[in-house]
């Protein structure tokens, strides 16, 4: 087998190297599956994480891309107490808007509920309020165009939702590190008579009982392409090469010829193959076992550690399925 497991992009059809005969070659083995595994952190940024997984078969990698959306839990608004909306939304609209709203609350500080209809405690909930009502400024200004000047909470964002301690919550927490992550999400707006009078509950869940739980925005993995160059492209040819490949994947160098820079971002589109001229020049490819990561997170949890959360909630389903087995 070729060093690197290689699956080949034709026009119209995938093509597998003619050494390698896939997964149904592979038989799993446990001391080679450590030996080949690789985690290479390539970029980091503030709620961003990118970084290749190497060594495995797709059912690990989406094994991971499912626990980190599903799995992983994290804080979100529940229960919804509405005891005055004169809003135009529906109380149910309304409520849902308000689930959806990402908190910062760390959910590794808190515990499940047990049971969902016993009051909330310090150690299972958050409560919120919201307590707004639209007013006119000034009855007498004339102005009709700027509502800022005209109305007083004419717009109701997440950054007027106030915390309620609950218990010694207060001793433990702070309201910038159980709030909503970001202050400037539209709830609604409102005109004078409006009023919000509203208690919000939020408790620790995961992604796949409600999407509200889930602690990224979007976990997503493509396999690392592979460019090769058949022969030398030059002059035109080069620069229309070039824009068939995304930016910063094929360069041309001062003899005007065309070679590959960084692959890795390629989108795989197979535009080459609409130009008879250069159809033949490239060869594209796909590294079966090299897995390109990006991580999203909304803010409750870094990226980098919602895969370390990942990882344990798979260890503990492992130790699970082992004690059925052994009939503990």
């Amino acid at each position: 087998m070729a060093t690197k497991p290689l699956l080949y992009l034709d026009e119209y059809k995938l093509k597998q190297d003619a050494n390698d005969y896939g997964l149904a070659d592979e038989f799993w083995d446990f001391e080679r599956f450590k030996q080949q595994l690789q985690i290479v952190v390539v970029r980091y940024e503030e709620n961003e994480l990118e970084f290749d997984m190497i060594g495995v078969n797709p059912a690990v990698a989406n094994m991971f891309r499912r626990l980190m959306l599903s799995e992983v839990p994290s804080m979100a608004i529940e229960k919804v107490h509405i005891y005055n909306n004169t809003s135009i939304i529906q109380d149910e609209v309304l409520a849902h808007r308000l689930g959806l709203i990402p908190l910062r609350a760390d959910p590794r500080m808190f515990e499940y509920k047990a049971n969902e209809t016993d009051p909330p405690t310090a150690q299972d909930s958050l409560e919120f309020e919201l307590k707004v009502k639209c007013t006119r400024k000034n009855k007498d200004t004339n102005e009709v165009t700027n509502d800022d000047n005209m109305y007083k909470n004419h717009s109701i964002y997440s950054g007027q939702i106030k915390w309620v301690p609950i218990g010694n919550q207060s001793a433990v927490y702070t309201e910038a590190a159980v709030g909503p992550i970001d202050d400037d999400i539209l709830i609604s707006k409102m005109r004078p008579g409006h009023e919000f009078d509203i208690k919000l509950f939020a408790v620790k869940g995961v992604g796949k009982d409600h999407a509200k739980f889930s602690p990224v925005a979007t976990v997503s993995y493509r396999l690392l392409p592979e460019i090769k160059l058949n022969r030398p492209v030059v002059g035109n040819d080069a620069r229309l090469l070039q824009k068939c490949f995304s930016p910063g994947v094929i360069e041309i160098a001062k003899d005007d010829q065309a070679y590959v820079k960084d692959a890795r971002y390629d989108s795989c589109s197979r535009n080459v193959y609409r130009y008879p001229q250069i159809a033949d020049a490239v060869t594209l490819a796909r590294v079966r076992n090299h897995f390109i990561f990006t991580v999203e997170s909304l803010g409750s949890l870094k990226p980098d550690v919602i895969f370390v959360e990942a990882a344990k909630v798979l260890k503990k389903k492992c130790r699970m399925f082992l004690d059925e087995i052994k009939g503990n």
